[in-house]
């Protein structure tokens, strides 16, 4: 069972989560002595990793299954000679960001009514999945010197009411710096809604300190954070009790997940998935079919049989807890239905 998350633990200090992410793993050798595991039971490759680095925060390791090669924790951060093999239909831009999207540095916009802010380039995690594993972050820095040009743009448009703070992962940037943003973005009259969409709060839960609440949510905007797992396992009491956190703010919190082969390819691990984030106090809000990044074909799941996964886990779950599946597709108005 997991914790009631009305019994909240004090939150953790800034330090904790600050120590955390400078020290995250880097290294396959930690990584595998750790879970007693040889780098040819994995699948281990160092040019995958020279493309890509390892990256993985020590909470989150801990969560995987001593000797089990095929943990589903590990498989979303591993270094593996799949990614080497090129497939047809993958690439390095799957949904379309760079070009006429991404207008100004630091922005995304594709969408009527909404953009992306590229808050950060940087995350404490390297999915292997990750569609911005390629993105000209280089291109794209968003430092506090590049914020007056990326408000004036949205502050120029006033179709747009929603903001999402995406990265990297923007809550690796400082409470200071979120607060100042928010600040800013809420002294923009159309500007009714902030989104924040981040990983943090699933692989350091110490991440989410009273600071940052306040930081997020002492406007007059509308605060939703979106956060993301694709697995039950990634689920312990500490997350559990950040999710709590953030839901005592009054801040909707919802959960989206990406359909992984491998991973999650199975009714009983999604229903499973969408049980304990609601236990947690995180509703399931999209189950993504993978975008088709170049390095990551291995973990395809083809349409049919997500149709008929979907199917499966809907007739086990209340519709509150079923995900909507979706698919994004590069010059499409929105996410398109599955």
């Amino acid at each position: 069972m997991m914790p009631d998350i009305i019994a909240l633990a004090p939150a953790p200090p800034e330090a904790d989560w600050r120590a955390a992410l400078r020290d995250l793993v880097t290294s396959a050798d930690t990584l595998l002595d750790y879970l007693q595991l040889q780098p040819e039971q994995v699948g281990w490759s160092p040019q995958a990793a020279s493309d890509f680095p390892l990256r993985v925060p020590r909470d989150f390791m801990r969560r995987m299954v001593i000797g089990d090669p095929a943990d589903p924790l590990l498989l979303q951060v591993l270094a593996g000679r799949q990614e080497l093999l090129a497939s047809s239909g993958f690439g390095p831009d799957p949904i379309g960001e760079t070009g006429t999207a991404n207008p100004q540095p630091g922005i995304i916009h594709k969408y009527h009514g909404r953009l992306l802010l590229l808050v950060t380039g940087s995350c404490a995690i390297h999915c292997r999945y990750c569609f911005r594993r390629h993105f000209p972050y280089s291109d794209n820095q968003n430092s506090r010197s590049e914020w007056p040009a990326a408000l004036q743009y949205i502050a120029a448009d006033d179709s747009i009411s929603e903001v999402i703070f995406s990265g990297g992962d923007p809550l690796v940037a400082s409470d200071r710096q979120l607060a100042e943003l928010v600040g800013q973005l809420a002294a923009i009259p159309h500007v009714t809604r902030l989104r924040i969409h981040t990983r943090l709060p699933v692989i350091i839960p110490q991440r989410v300190t009273d600071s940052l609440l306040e930081a997020l949510t002492d406007s007059r905007l509308a605060t939703v954070m979106v956060v993301h797992s694709n697995h039950a396992n990634e689920i312990d009491e500490e997350v559990a009790a950040a999710f709590g956190r953030i839901r005592k703010t009054g801040m909707v919190l919802l959960n989206q997940s990406v359909l992984l082969a491998g991973i999650n390819d199975n009714a009983a691990v999604l229903a499973a998935l969408s049980e304990r984030l609601f236990l947690a106090g995180a509703l399931p809000y999209y189950l993504h079919l993978l975008d088709k990044v170049a390095g990551a074909a291995h973990f395809d799941v083809d349409e049919s049989r997500a149709k008929a996964l979907h199917r499966e886990i809907s007739t086990v779950l209340p519709g509150y807890l079923l995900p909507k599946l979706v698919r994004e597709i590069a010059g499409a108005p929105a996410k398109v239905p599955v």
